[in-house]
């Protein structure tokens, strides 16, 4: 049984549906973004009905942005890269303040990352840059955590829109992501 205390703040939305224009804000015309969409309905197809999606009124596409929205320190926000590393697309998640450390993504993936384009992330994880969810991807990727996510119970990724993050405990998101525990980021 998992029981989770999740503190919820002011200045958002709980809910499935939003009025405000996606592509657009996102520098992505002509595409189709379902972002959020795809975040609650994958939240949905494993029974977790129970993580709401927050939506807030301002951008929250930054890790000040979103720390300033949800109300928490900028450390506890989960942000959510994807990298190219040789061919393959990981997706990496770290904690806000942290930054990867590329001696250490060398050694551990033998190779140098890069990050993808906003256009390529979009293409292979059906959120735009800022909004970009370990969860609910357009693609299935491997995904690696970062050890600074552990330094608080609850964190918060974005939730598949550059206005939205979804509050859950570290060890569910790695259990709902399935995702590898890495230390590639500068201590």
């Amino acid at each position: 049984m998992r029981v989770a205390s999740y503190k919820l703040h002011e200045g958002y939305t709980l809910g499935r549906d939003s009025s405000r224009p996606r592509a657009a804000e996102n520098n992505m015309e002509g595409l189709i973004y379902m972002g959020k969409e795809q975040v609650r309905a994958y939240l949905d197809s494993i029974g977790r009905h129970d993580l709401p999606i927050m939506e807030f009124a301002k951008s929250s596409a930054t890790v000040q942005l979103a720390a300033a929205a949800v109300g928490v320190p900028p450390a506890q926000i989960a942000k959510t890269l994807a990298l190219r590393i040789k061919e393959q697309i990981v997706v990496v998640v770290l904690g806000g303040e942290a930054r990867l450390c590329n001696k250490k993504l060398k050694q551990h993936f033998g190779a140098k990352a890069k990050m993808l384009t906003a256009a390529e992330t979009y293409e292979v994880t059906g959120h735009a840059v800022g909004g970009v969810c370990p969860f609910g991807l357009k693609t299935p990727l491997p995904i690696y955590l970062d050890a600074s996510l552990r330094a608080y119970n609850i964190m918060y990724p974005a939730g598949g829109e550059s206005n939205s993050a979804v509050p859950i405990v570290v060890e569910e998101m790695a259990e709902i992501t399935g995702g590898t525990w890495v230390d590639i980021s500068e201590s």
